[in-house]
C-alpha cells in the first residue's frame, strides 16, 4: 500500500475514501508529478468498477490527440455490459486549450454525465493549468474533482521504501533508505526500479550501502555532491574522475555547471548558517528542501569549508557561467575543468566548527 499523501488535499483524501467505500464519482482530473501514486489509485478504481475480463466493453481509453466532445460523448454513451458502470480514460487532453465551442460542449457534457460512467482526464505528459474564470472550470468543480498527486514527505517515503524491500525479502534501515532517496530522487516511479535492481543484487537479507552504490543510478545532483565531497577530502583525482564520467556520459557542460553552481551556492549558505549558529533546519527552509536529510548532508559538508573558500567557489562558478553563456566559441568542458582546478588548488581551512 502506498504512503499517505502529504498536505491537506481534500480531493485526494476524498478519492481514497470513495474508493474504499465503493462510492467513486463520475468525473475526475488526475494530475501531478507523482505518477506512481496516480497509477496506483487509477488501478484501484478500475478494480472496483470494471469486472475482470470485461475491460473491452467497459473500459474505454482515448488519447488527447483523438479527443473532442463528439468522440467523448460516444464513449460516455456506451452502456456497461454485465457491470453497473463503465470507465472512460482520457490521456493528455488539455481541457482549457480546447476551442471555445468545444469548451461549451464539454461544460454541457459534464453537467449531464450518466450515473454509470466514471470519466477521468489524466495529465501525464502535459501540465494541468486550469482557468478558474471559465464556465468549464466551474463545471469541473461542481460535477467532479481535480486530484493532484505530489511528491511524498520524507517519513512516508522512507516507510514505503522499507516496505518495498520487505516485499523482496530484504531489510533496509531508515538511514540507508534516506540515502537511497537522496541518491536517486524522491519520485516513486524512479525509486521502484532502483529498489528492484538493488533487491536482485543484494546477496544478504539486510541491504548495505555497498549494495546501493554498486547498482543504483544516482541523479545528477547527488553525483555533483560526490565531486564537492571529494574536493573537501583533498581527493582531486576522484573529483576529476567524477567530472570526466559525467562528460563522457554526454551531460552538457552548461547543465553540469548549473548544477555545480547551485550546489556551491547551497554550500555557501550552509556555511553562513553555521557562522550564525543556525542548523540544518534553517538550510532546509531556505532552499525549500522537502526533507532534512539533504540539508543535514549539506551542513555536514559545510563544516569542512571555510567562509572564504565558499565565497571564492561561488564567485568562480559565476565567472565560468558568464563566460560559457556570453563568449562565442567558449569551450564548456575546458571551463569546467579550469573551475575544478581552481576549487581543488585553493585548499579550504580544516577543523572548522
Amino acid at each position: 500500500m502506498p504512503p499517505k499523501q502529504s498536505g491537506d488535499s481534500a480531493a485526494y483524501k476524498q478519492l481514497k475514501q470513495d474508493i474504499a467505500a465503493g462510492t467513486i464519482g463520475r468525473l475526475y482530473v488526475f494530475h501531478g508529478e507523482e505518477a506512481y501514486l496516480r497509477d496506483y489509485y487509477l488501478g484501484q478504481m478500475k478494480a472496483k468498477l470494471v469486472p475482470a475480463g470485461l475491460e473491452e466493453f467497459n473500459l474505454h481509453t482515448v488519447q488527447g490527440r483523438d479527443c473532442d466532445p463528439k468522440r467523448l460523448a460516444q464513449e460516455i454513451d456506451a452502456l456497461p455490459m454485465m457491470s453497473p458502470r463503465t470507465m472512460v480514460l482520457v490521456y493528455d487532453y488539455d481541457l482549457f486549450k480546447a476551442p471555445a465551442g468545444d469548451k461549451e460542449a464539454l461544460t454541457a457534457l459534464f453537467a449531464d454525465l450518466p450515473d454509470y460512467v466514471c470519466l477521468v482526464f489524466i495529465y501525464d505528459l502535459i501540465e494541468y493549468k486550469p482557468d478558474a474564470r471559465t464556465k468549464l472550470a466551474a463545471a469541473l468543480k461542481q460535477q467532479g474533482a481535480a486530484v493532484k498527486f505530489t511528491r511524498q514527505e520524507q517519513g512516508d517515503l522512507v516507510d514505503w521504501v522499507r516496505r518495498r524491500f520487505r516485499a523482496l525479502d530484504h531489510d533496509i534501515d531508515s538511514e540507508l533508505a534516506r540515502y537511497l532517496i537522496f541518491l536517486c530522487g524522491d519520485l516513486m516511479n524512479g525509486l521502484i526500479s532502483e529498489i528492484g535492481k538493488i533487491g536482485s543484487y543484494a546477496s544478504h537479507r539486510v541491504v548495505t550501502r555497498a549494495d546501493i552504490d554498486a547498482v543504483a543510478t544516482p541523479q545528477l545532483d547527488a553525483v555533483v555532491f560526490q565531486m564537492t565531497d571529494a574536493i573537501a577530502a583533498g581527493n582531486f583525482d576522484k573529483a576529476a574522475s567524477v567530472l570526466g564520467d559525467l562528460l563522457h556520459m554526454g551531460e552538457p557542460p552548461i547543465k553540469l555547471l548549473s548544477v555545480l553552481g547551485r550546489q556551491l551556492r547551497q554550500l555557501y549558505s550552509a556555511r553562513l548558517a553555521l557562522e550564525s549558529r543556525k542548523g540544518s533546519g534553517y538550510v532546509a527552509q531556505l532552499w525549500a528542501m522537502r526533507s532534512a536529510y539533504p540539508a543535514q548532508k549539506l551542513t555536514d559538508a559545510a563544516r569542512r569549508f571555510d567562509l572564504n573558500w565558499c565565497r571564492m567557489a561561488v564567485t568562480e562558478a559565476a565567472k565560468a557561467d558568464l563566460t560559457m553563456k556570453s563568449v562565442s566559441g567558449a569551450d564548456g568542458e575546458e571551463l569546467l575543468i579550469e573551475l575544478l582546478l581552481k576549487l581543488a588548488n585553493t585548499k579550504p581551512k580544516t577543523g572548522i566548527a
